[in-house]
């Protein structure tokens, strides 16, 4: 059957030069800054804006119908549990139950890849071609996987590929030697999970192995290692007179599975990083519990570098194969937790030896740690002489405030040019009279620096659905939120882990995919304008 190309135009509000990014290689981007933030008013659904070098396209949305529905499950990003008369889910609450609608399953973190010689799908007759947009969705009962068939036609489109006990799913990678999707759930107990690409899906449970934590970034490095970056919030700490803050105790962790040979989800070690202050000791949960503790702020200040040990807290080889709980494990071994540190990549070029991660903070206005121990949200650098090394360094790359608070998704445009973008929710929003913006910086820039400021390449806008949503009483949802930020070439043997080629979106081989989570539930394709 022939293939078509398949989207849905989508109106973009360009918006007037704030900055221009510094000149790259002929590879990179150069975008003009989109000046401000979309603000949070009520019943006003603006447009998203886009830097004017972009445009963007829909590629699938929460009422695009699966190819082969379930009972449970029949649109892409919306649950069957409340229908309308003709079987499909109410995206918006009809004015006789202005509190019911059907659930947003909230696709997720999206890894593409190209298979050459093409997969299948429900319809046995149909050629799906042979590139393909994978997500979890965060929510929903079941939890399900789905594949975008990017090639494929309307009815074709989308393939729910297969269904776990557990929703929550958060972050995807593909792992090119166990060939599987590595699939990670917020939930610190929830199974982790990998998965076949092709149709229908065979999913196992590898938390015997990696554990089960709060993962949401996972990425795989040049020996095979799986690097995992966990979001569990902390309590919330009390100051000096017994009172509650809206400051939360770093209880986040970040891992990398050693597999006892590239590939194997079923036997290796779990490590957790732990960083040693300028004293020589260990960064602990127990270090950081007082407000803004010597430990934290100096974690937050820019040019401080810190020893890094990875520290081995399970081994399938001594400690067996049943599933453990991650968290707990790096909590008594004495990791360094951050505060919700949800994703991670590796610089291109770097040999591996480079990874930046982001925390996002405690995403409240009123935390007494915002401008000083990473209230507002972080991006970190750890440095090592190889994938493999078990000492590096950690530095602080970039210290974030209210207007860049709450970073979540990453990906490399370029060797130098990474983006991350925010997730601040409805509270910051409110408080910042501001919606989500993604971010784009240079990592060869110093952005301690008075003045030194990352580009806006997007100023999220908020669909009609997220704004009935945020205006209801019960809080059905909330407002939209960016997360899944990816750009690859699609390769899928061991030569296309993030990080090992140096992205060139000016080549058509490299897309650049996000998701716009909650409302419509949205996944957009990015390109550059010529």
């Amino acid at each position: 059957m022939k293939r078509v190309f398949w989207a849905l135009p989508v109106a973009v509000v360009a918006a007037s030069a704030a900055s221009v990014a510094a000149a790259h290689s002929p590879s990179a981007p150069t975008l003009t800054g989109v000046s401000a933030a979309n603000t949070k008013s009520p019943g006003f659904a603006p447009a998203t804006r886009l830097s004017p070098e972009l445009s963007q396209t829909v590629v699938a949305q929460g009422a695009t119908k699966l190819e082969n529905p379930s009972a449970q499950i029949g649109y892409y990003g919306y649950d069957s549990d409340q229908v309308n008369t003709a079987g499909e889910p109410l995206m918006v609450p009809l004015p006789s139950a202005p509190t019911v609608e059907a659930h947003k399953t909230e696709p997720d973190k999206n890894t593409y890849l190209v298979f050459k010689k093409g997969l299948h799908g429900a319809d046995p007759n149909y050629d799906y071609g042979t590139h393909f947009l994978f997500q979890g969705h965060e929510s929903g009962t079941p939890g399900y996987v789905t594949r975008v068939n990017l090639d494929a036609d309307a009815a074709h489109r989308v393939t729910l590929m297969t269904t776990v006990p557990s929703g929550d799913i958060d972050g995807s990678t593909w792992d090119p030697w166990a060939q599987r999707l590595l699939l990670t759930t917020e939930n610190a107990s929830a199974p982790t999970y990998a998965a076949t690409a092709d149709y229908p899906s065979t999913v196992t449970d590898i938390s015997g192995a990696v554990g089960r934590g709060g993962y949401e970034g996972v990425q795989n490095d040049s020996a095979g290692n799986i690097w995992l970056v966990e979001d569990i919030g902390g309590a919330k700490k009390v100051n000096t007179s017994g009172a509650t803050t809206a400051a939360k105790i770093p209880n986040s962790f970040v891992y990398r599975y050693v597999p006892a040979t590239p590939g194997d989800l079923q036997n290796g070690r779990l490590q957790v990083l732990r960083v040693s202050n300028a004293s020589g000791q260990p960064i602990t949960q127990a270090s950081q519990t007082a407000l803004n503790s010597p430990d934290q702020l100096a974690l937050h200040t820019y040019g401080a570098k810190f020893d890094t040990r990875w520290v081995t807290i399970h081994d399938t080889a001594t400690d067996g194969n049943a599933s453990f709980n991650a968290n707990a494990l790096a909590l008594a071994d004495g990791g360094t937790p951050f505060k919700r540190p949800e994703n991670g990549q590796f610089r291109p070029g770097s040999h591996f030896g480079e990874f930046l991660f982001d925390e996002t903070g405690d995403t409240d206005a009123t935390s007494p740690e915002n401008n000083t121990a990473g209230g507002w949200g972080s991006v970190f650098k750890l440095r090592q002489s190889s994938p493999t090394a078990d000492t590096g360094t950690l530095s602080l790359f970039y210290k974030a405030d209210q207007s860049t608070a709450a970073f979540d998704n990453v990906t490399f445009l370029s060797r130098n040019l990474v983006t991350f973008v925010q997730d601040a929710g409805d509270t910051l929003h409110a408080q910042a009279n501001a919606l989500d913006s993604g971010w784009l910086f240079d990592v060869t820039r110093d952005y301690s620096h008075v003045g030194t400021h990352p580009i806006r390449w997007i100023a999220e806008g908020r669909d009609p659905s997220a704004t009935v949503d945020s205006g209801t009483p019960t809080g059905n949802d909330g407002d939209n939120e960016l997360t899944g930020v990816h750009v690859s070439d699609g390769d899928p043997t061991t030569s296309g882990i993030l990080g090992a080629k140096v992205p060139q979106l000016n080549n058509t081989k490299w897309r650049w995919f996000y998701t716009q989570q909650h409302g419509d539930n949205a996944t957009y394709e990015v390109t550059l304008n010529h």
